[in-house]
């Protein structure tokens, strides 16, 4: 679809990628259909019939998507992959070497963190609070190569700014990778903040419904674009036809998904803040949030996951999650349903003990992933959980 910021976001997702075809003889499919061969005729052996001839190499449904979520990202390139590891795994790949250097959040992802410490052994990492920019600027090194941002983090919703460490991280040539998956691309676009590559586990929001595994990477420049490319080639982990078709069709109503995941989690938050179990609420849409005008400057909205901690014990907290009705107990997020989760045990398990509790990832703590039920019942479903309020 051409010009696309004429458009509004809906629009965008909807029509990017995916136009009736006219042509005479077409079907005329409104919805790009689901293209399963995985080979391609030639007119003969120098002349292709179409731009794709191996599936790894490019698909017709799968391009289409990746132009619908460079469409939605505000940027110029999507690239799909089977799952948010192998997008991470391909930046990783493509744009560092043994010895290099990356600065991370504090609070990274267990299992960014897995993949860096266990995989690519030879990497340096320095694990930096990012929403002090002092101690960004403190931790770079010689051979820095990269940022690596999530924005609001997992599982502390904490939110540093963007624009402000890509400035500075370009004038030491440090790229800068932010994982988008918490807010998704209807709250926040990171490539126009400055950022050099955008992550996301597609599996969360963008699908949207629990029901299909992807990753993706979007970027603006062409030289990254051929590198990640190459990798997405070369190691051959890329989103199939169909699933390809399934995050898709989450993206035509990511618009309205989110605004309901926003309204949810900011009435839970604010309901949570004043029950006597709570100990502290963590949702970027409070005022006492500590960047909430940073979120505010830099995002449209605040997104749907939210943390707290709770007073008690590791086996109180198990009781309380145990009661739960509505919500599920479960790893992941960004579904239509309400999840729950203890972080500790669950998510960041691999992440030493001792380094989880230095900040702040207690066994008390737990991070909610509100859906878009009705938030009359997803509150009644916490106030049973928790018990009695007064």
């Amino acid at each position: 679809m051409s010009n696309q910021q004429e458009v509004g976001f809906a629009t965008l997702a909807i029509h990017s990628g995916e136009r009736p075809n006219y042509s005479e003889g077409s079907t005329g499919d409104v919805v790009s259909p689901i293209h399963l061969s995985t080979t391609f005729v030639w007119h003969d052996p120098s002349r292709l019939v179409s731009e794709f001839d191996y599936s790894r190499s490019g698909n017709p449904t799968r391009k289409a998507y990746e132009t619908k979520l460079a469409a939605i990202e505000k940027g110029t390139y999507g690239l799909a992959f089977a799952s948010g590891m192998a997008a991470e795994s391909a930046v990783l790949q493509a744009l560092t070497k043994p010895t290099d250097h990356i600065i991370g959040f504090d609070d990274l992802y267990g299992g960014t963190r897995r993949l860096i410490e266990k995989v690519y052994t030879g990497l340096q990492i320095s694990y930096v609070d990012l929403t002090r920019i002092e101690a960004f600027e403190a931790s770079i090194t010689p051979n820095t190569r990269i940022v690596w941002i999530e924005s609001p983090t997992n599982p502390l919703i904490k939110v540093c700014d963007i624009q402000a460490i890509s400035e500075i991280a370009h004038k030491h040539n440090i790229l800068v990778v932010v994982d988008n998956t918490f807010l998704s691309p209807y709250f926040q676009n990171p490539l126009t903040l400055g950022a050099d590559v955008v992550v996301h586990s597609t599996t969360k929001y963008i699908g949207g419904h629990s029901d299909v595994l992807g990753g993706a990477i979007v970027v603006n420049d062409p030289d990254l674009y051929e590198k990640l490319k190459g990798i997405q080639n070369n190691v051959g982990a890329v989103l199939s036809p169909f699933d390809s078709y399934l995050n898709m069709r989450g993206i035509k109503t990511l618009a309205v998904r989110m605004e309901q995941h926003q309204r949810n989690a900011l009435a839970i938050a604010q309901y949570l803040k004043n029950h006597k179990q709570v100990k502290k609420v963590l949702y970027p849409g409070l005022p006492d949030h500590p960047q909430y005008e940073i979120s505010k400057k830099q995002s449209t909205g605040f997104g749907g996951m939210l943390s707290f901690e709770l007073h008690g014990d590791i086996e109180s907290t198990k009781n309380v999650l145990g009661r739960f009705k509505i919500f599920s107990v479960a790893e992941s997020l960004g579904g239509v349903e309400s999840l729950v989760e203890l972080p500790a045990y669950m998510t960041h398990v691999h992440v030493d003990k001792a380094i989880r509790e230095s900040i702040g990832i207690t066994d008390t703590f737990v991070r909610m992933s509100v859906g878009i039920e009705n938030v009359e019942d997803l509150i009644a479903d916490i106030e049973q959980a928790l018990g009695d309020k007064s």
